[in-house]
This record gives structure tokens, C-alpha cells and sequence, in this order.
């Protein structure tokens, strides 16, 4: 049965953390591990956006291992353990699927997140009217998937836009501003490039969830895009000979859009 080998990962980490165990495990705290936690969830992204399972296998392991450390920690200060961090993840998703485990059924992912979203509310209870809907947004999170959020949460409480064409013109609307900004401030800082750069970016965030993703995933496959294809023009450039320092503008554009043909074919 799926999820039995879960005591056996328990038990390590008891272990590692155990006089007899491993000194480094032992000397990790709630800040050490940060760190460890944050690259591991970005393994498991990169390995999803490359679609490598067995990538996705490892490293959802590796991620895995970390909730059971930081489980582990709170037991030791008796806080908390691993138990009831599954129990309670397992009663808050039953809470909150009236539309599955309940008499009115969702028929369609909009009606559901409707209710996943009432139920949410209804959580927070009569204490909380007047708190805002962006209330509870980690402010650790990547500025991107922040924007991100923040844009998800607006557009659960009704303040969207209506289709992925308006904000495509809410983003060509604030490259005007900035375009319109740099032409006053040429080749200097100035905090008012800095604003508009700033809401150029939320608009392309929000442009991300339109498409049902997020901007962080699409960003992260486009620097790993970039890499490969200049170290592509890097081996490109040394093979004919010269360093990239060495080669014209044009010559560099050329040879980009070779890789990039090739690749698109």
C-alpha cells in the first residue's frame, strides 16, 4: 500500500538525530535547514519542467526528507510531530472538499475552486471580517510568485480581468509608461523607471496565471533556455577560434539565431 515505507523515513531521521547518530544532522536547527528546504523545492520544479521522472522521483524524496527533519525538530520540543502534520494536512482536505466529500458535487474545476474558496472564507471566521483577502501571503516567497498570489487572490474575490487579451493590453500599457519613463531619465537611475519596471513585471505575473502557470516555472525555463543556448554560441565561437569578447555584435546575433533555428527544428 502506497505510503507504507513512511515510518521507516520517521525512524531514520530519529536516528540521524540521535546521540548515535550523525553529528551534522544533529547540529541543524529551524534557520540551518532553511536553505535546504527552498533549493529542494526548486530540484523537484526543474526536474518537473524538464519532465525527467526519475528526476521528479529523487528529488520529491529529497523533499520529502525535509518535512520529516523539520517534523522531527518540533517533536524533539515537543511542538509538534510528523502525525499531526498528516492529520491535519488529511482533515483540512476533507474540510475543504465539501463539493467531493459533501451532497452538492462540483461539476467543473471553476465550481470547485468556488467552493474551496467559501470554505476558506468561512475558516477564518467572524473575527476576521474587514481582514483583507491578501492576508497570509508569506512574504518569503520569490517576488514573482508573489505577484503571483496576490493576483490569484484579487481574482478570487472578483477583481480580474475578464481575459488573457486585457491583460496582454494592461502589459503593453505599462511598457508605454516605462518606454515613456526612459526617454525622460537616459542612462540613469531614477526611482520612477524603478516603479514602472516593477508594475511591468505584476502585469506579466498575472499574464503567467491567465495561462494556468506561474511566472516563476516560465521563468526558470527560460534561464535554463538562455543557458543552453549560449553555451551553445560559446562552443560555437571557440571552435571557429575566437573568444565572444573577440566577435561583433552582428557575428554573436548570427550565430544565435543558428543554435536557435536548430533547435526550433
Amino acid at each position: 500500500m502506497a505510503g507504507e515505507s513512511l515510518p521507516k523515513l520517521v525512524e531514520l531521521m530519529a536516528h540521524l538525530r540521535g546521540p548515535e547518530g550523525c553529528p551534522w544532522d544533529r547540529a541543524q536547527d529551524y534557520d540551518s535547514a532553511k536553505g535546504l528546504l527552498l533549493e529542494e523545492a526548486y530540484e523537484v520544479i526543474d526536474a518537473i519542467n524538464q519532465r525527467d521522472f526519475a528526476g521528479v522521483e529523487e528529488e520529491l524524496g529529497d523533499l520529502l526528507f525535509q518535512v520529516v527533519f523539520y517534523s522531527r525538530l518540533a517533536e524533539e520540543e515537543g511542538k509538534f510531530d510528523i502525525d499531526r502534520v498528516i492529520e491535519g494536512v488529511y482533515e483540512k482536505l476533507i474540510r475543504r472538499h465539501p463539493h467531493v466529500f459533501g451532497e452538492k458535487r462540483a461539476r467543473t474545476p471553476e465550481e470547485a475552486l468556488e467552493s474551496w474558496t467559501a470554505v476558506k472564507e468561512n475558516e477564518r471566521g467572524p473575527n476576521a471580517r474587514g481582514a483583507s483577502v491578501l492576508d497570509g501571503i508569506a512574504p518569503a516567497l520569490p517576488s514573482t510568485l508573489e505577484a503571483y498570489e496576490l493576483g490569484l487572490r484579487a481574482a478570487e474575490a472578483g477583481f480580474d480581468w475578464a481575459k488573457l487579451e486585457d491583460v496582454l493590453d494592461k502589459v503593453e500599457e505599462e511598457l508605454r509608461e516605462f518606454r515613456k519613463e526612459a526617454a525622460s531619465h537616459p542612462a540613469a537611475e531614477h526611482p520612477k523607471l524603478e516603479e514602472e519596471l516593477g508594475d511591468l513585471l505584476f502585469a506579466v505575473a498575472n499574464v503567467a496565471r491567465q495561462i494556468r502557470s506561474d511566472p516563476e516555472s516560465c521563468l526558470r525555463a527560460a534561464n535554463q533556455k538562455f543557458r543552453r543556448r549560449f553555451q551553445a554560441l560559446e562552443e560555437e565561437v571557440k571552435r571557429r577560434g575566437k573568444s565572444v569578447r573577440a566577435c561583433t555584435p552582428e557575428e554573436l546575433d548570427n550565430i544565435w539565431e543558428l543554435h536557435k533555428a536548430r533547435e526550433n527544428r
